[in-house]
């Protein structure tokens, strides 16, 4: 007999540490998954960190061989590495660096067999804590997301190290990580099935809304902090929202139209230079005006987005002279079959998308200009 059901699923890395200077002790961390360990990391990581992590590995007894990352987590770089693990018997593949490195080590663990880490130096998306790989083409265009049978065996934070980088990465974080509330509210209303494997968990809605209301209490701060690169409670509560409130949420709540219309804005060469959290975040901009949500809400939305400096209009997202034609090849390509899109409370389709994205950027436009105007009446 048939049974029909319908679970509720929760997933989440096997362990999550996080505080300052964490990094110098990351090989007794990575002890405890193996002996023998591939370390990937582009040109610039190494140059900053390889003391630390060279350090760390010898005298927890790790095998450490490092490799440079090519750039994109593509195909063709996932192929190369898990070559170079298989043939130097690593054991454990750790990505340390933004998050398409990270995406590029646990697609390589699992392709390889064996466990996998996630070190974020930049806390500017939630991918260090999740169980896929964003897969895009050699040329940065997105191509679809690798599900991965679980999460990362370690995610470590160091948050000096994510202090010290420069500010924006912090506020691309943020931009990621409040899409998390809005997105998993949506799923939640159409009963979908979550990345996880089922429907949302009362404890995965939990710390989706949990993400939300810590980046609206402490983001300012943090974010006034790292700008000066000190660590202070705000610094940390910001950090895990970016990185483990917002990697739980998302993959327990549900992905909808603002991670859709990223993937959407990546098919415009002009975007690719920006970051993920702010494409993110003028897609969230994008599902609230998809959704009709009030007035009210949207204000606050673009007043706080304003305040802690995220983009809510194409020009800062390097699509000023965009025109129709540019903007429904958007629209199409963020409403192409398997993409997130379909999973919010009413079918969805590339002219309303469109339609969407040119009111959320006039309504950016205008917000932002009748902003300076009362503060230059009031000066």
């Amino acid at each position: 007999m048939n049974e029909t059901y319908v679970a509720q699923a929760l997933i989440a890395p096997r362990k999550y540490v996080q505080g300052r200077g964490l990094l110098r002790f990351m090989g007794k961390y990575v002890a405890e998954l193996g002996n023998d360990a591939l370390v990937i990391g582009d040109e610039m990581v190494w140059g900053l960190f390889r003391e630390p992590v060279q350090q760390s590995c010898a005298e927890a007894g790790v095998r450490l061989v490092e490799e440079t990352f090519g750039g994109e987590c593509s195909k063709r770089e996932i192929e190369r590495l898990r070559g170079i693990t298989e043939r130097e018997g690593a054991s454990v593949v750790i990505g340390i660096g933004g998050g398409k490195t990270m995406d590029t080590a646990k697609a390589v663990g699992h392709e390889t067999g064996g466990k996998w880490a996630s070190v974020p130096t930049i806390v500017s998306t939630d991918t260090p804590t999740s169980a896929l790989s964003v897969i895009y083409t050699d040329d940065g265009v997105f191509e679809e997301y690798m599900l991965l049978p679980r999460n990362p065996d370690l995610v470590l934070v160091d948050t000096q190290v994510a202090t010290n980088a420069p500010v924006q990465f912090l506020v691309a974080g943020m931009g990621d990580a409040l899409a998390t509330w809005v997105e998993a509210r949506a799923v939640a209303e159409a009963r979908r099935t979550t990345m996880a494997g089922g429907a949302p968990t009362m404890a995965g809605l939990a710390l989706a809304k949990l993400c939300w209301d810590t980046l609206w209490s402490y983001g300012l701060l943090a974010r006034q902090a790292a700008q000066h690169h000190v660590v202070t409670p705000a610094v940390e509560k910001i950090v895990e929202a970016n990185t483990l409130l917002s990697g739980l949420g998302f993959e327990s709540g549900g992905l909808a139209a603002a991670h859709a219309v990223h993937n959407g804005l990546t098919a415009l060469a002009a975007t690719h230079h920006y970051m993920h959290g702010d494409k993110v975040n003028f897609g969230t901009l994008t599902q609230l005006t998809l959704e009709g949500r009030p007035t009210a809400e949207i204000n606050d939305f673009i007043a706080f987005c304003t305040r802690i400096e995220l983009p809510t209009t194409l020009e800062e997202v390097g699509l000023s002279g965009a025109d129709r034609d540019d903007l429904m090849l958007v629209a199409r390509t963020a409403t192409a079959p398997a993409e997130t899109i379909h999973n919010m409370p009413f079918p969805v389709d590339a002219e309303m998308v469109c339609d969407a994205i040119i009111a959320a950027d006039a309504y950016g436009r205008a917000f932002r200009e009748t902003t300076r105007a009362e503060q230059y009446t009031a000066s």
